[in-house]
């Protein structure tokens, strides 16, 4: 038998795994009795990573609350799965406690329905008491200079959805890339300088797709330049994630000591600030370091280079440099474009400075900020937001459940005291059966990640990840067969034994 889907090539998955995984591709979920009872508050969430998946498990606070929680994706989590560094198990691990949400017998999950193109807003508005819409922020940020339509000029949001598995984005980096600019001061930016410069086989123990392994193993970068905007003082990455630099095999890490000289204000800002403290005495410490041979690297460098503007993206069809503009040390004056610019040779720009979110259909939007406007969380009567959609790009995970929680006390003191009218949230779903939506329920997403387990296995980690999209929904949403005909003993007529896979009931009560 070949191998598993997306396994290493070579593969010898043992018979029993083989069987099982062959199962787990063409099962299809069982029926159970349809809920029945009197008319309860429902929710439509949209979105099912940290943000809707905190919000939900604040609805579920409510006993009589029902909660269906859909998602352009057919597998939940979103950022924890597609963002969070594919080796920080830690963070990974949060998704155990969104699972138990999740998983709730009076939440319905419903992968794969992407808002705007499989249903609206004014959809589900019109099904449920209330909507809460925690998409997130899916754009990243221009730079706005000469050159950003090169090839090898690249969104960090595109780098990190490629290695960890993104099935509908993510870009691999440009073939060739020996010397790499990222510019950005936060923690992403590390991230993507760590996984183009660790060892490829170092990423054989985590979730990352085959396919993304045997790319990491031809990729060859010797040197990445991390550019920042502002000085030493100014920046958001973690001490954590900073001396997580230095477990690189053979890297030396450069910092200009001139860079770690403080203004009278940084000075300031030093001295009140701890974290800030501990984040430029790593980077003098870099910087005091003896500057060591590259070839006795392995021709390995990570470079900061602070108060730098990038001006232009350099090139012809690829990019071939950056040219950069020193900042002043005052923070409120511009570059100073007098002063001779500094051009890095790189074949790869990737930036990352910020996210924006995507404008919905029926809904308010606020283009300067990319964000929905709302008081908190509340956009108009039934309709709420909660994380990055509401209050743009920023803190951790932590911060999207409070974010999530005032959201949901605003909804509940909306919903407080008002006469529940019946809703029919199945016209919803029998909307999605007629488009032939091929809609992932939790049983369908247990299934995935019983497929990806098994394929871990086979490699010798916990999970390796699915990034095909039809081999995704081949596992979580099997199409549907030709229903099975058989004889009626009394008559002798052909009888058919179906029911659609992705019918409501079945969808609600696989739950």
């Amino acid at each position: 038998m070949p191998s598993p889907p997306n396994a290493p090539s070579g593969s010898t998955q043992p018979a029993a795994d083989r069987t099982s995984l062959q199962r787990l591709l063409t099962r299809e979920p069982s029926s159970t009795t349809p809920r029945k009872g009197p008319a309860l508050p429902t929710i439509a969430v949209v979105g099912a990573g940290p943000s809707g998946a905190f919000a939900t498990a604040e609805l579920l606070r409510d006993p009589d609350t029902r909660i269906d929680v859909f998602d352009r994706l057919p597998t939940p989590f979103g950022l924890i799965r597609y963002g969070v560094a594919p080796d920080h198990f830690r963070i990974k691990s949060v998704t155990k406690v969104l699972t138990r949400t999740l998983g709730n017998p009076r939440v319905r999950f419903a992968g794969n329905v992407d808002l705007g193109r499989h249903i609206t807003v004014d959809d589900l508005r019109a099904n449920y008491h209330a909507v809460v819409l925690a998409t997130g922020a899916q754009r990243s940020r221009r730079l706005e200079i000469p050159g950003e339509n090169l090839t090898g000029n690249h969104a960090a949001a595109d780098i990190v959805s490629w290695y960890n598995g993104h099935p509908l984005c993510g870009s691999p980096l440009a073939e060739g890339s020996s010397k790499v600019s990222v510019i950005g001061a936060g923690n992403v930016s590390l991230d993507v300088a760590r996984v183009v410069l660790k060892a490829p086989d170092s990423w054989s123990e985590t979730d990352v797709p085959a396919t993304v392994l045997n790319a990491l193993g031809r990729t060859r970068v010797s040197d990445v330049h991390i550019i920042i905007r502002r000085g030493v003082t100014d920046t958001r990455f973690t001490p954590a994630e900073l001396t997580e630099l230095e477990n690189i095999e053979g890297l030396h890490i450069a910092v200009d000591p001139s860079d770690t000289a403080l203004t009278a204000e940084e000075q300031a800002t030093y001295d009140a600030d701890s974290l800030v403290r501990e984040r430029v005495d790593i980077f003098r410490r870099w910087a005091s370091a003896p500057t060591r041979d590259p070839a006795a690297t392995g021709g390995k460098t990570l470079r900061f280079w602070f108060r730098q503007h990038p001006s232009e993206i350099v090139g012809t069809d690829r990019v071939e440099a950056i040219r950069l503009q020193r900042a002043p040390t005052e923070a409120t004056l511009p570059p100073d474009l007098t002063r001779e610019a500094r051009i890095l040779e790189v074949q790869a720009v990737i930036r990352s400075i910020g996210y924006l979110g995507e404008p919905i259909a029926e809904v308010p939007f606020d283009e300067q900020r990319g964000l929905i406007p709302n008081q908190r969380g509340r956009v108009a009567q039934g309709l709420y937001v909660a994380g990055w959609i509401k209050r743009g790009p920023s803190g951790i995970i932590g911060t999207n459940k409070q974010c999530a929680t005032e959201t949901i006390n605003t909804l509940r003191a909306d919903l407080a005291g008002a006469a529940h009218q019946p809703v029919d949230e199945s016209v919803v779903l029998r909307r999605l059966r007629d488009q032939q939506v091929r809609v992932v329920s939790w049983n369908g997403w247990t299934d995935i990640d019983a497929a990806e387990t098994a394929l871990g296995t086979d490699r010798g980690c916990s999970r390796t990840k699915i990034e095909d999209l039809d081999r995704l929904l081949d596992i979580g949403a099997p199409p549907r067969r030709p229903p099975a005909r058989t004889f009626n003993s009394r008559s002798g007529s052909p009888t058919d034994h179906h029911t659609p896979c992705s019918s409501p009931d079945k969808i609600r009560n696989e739950q």
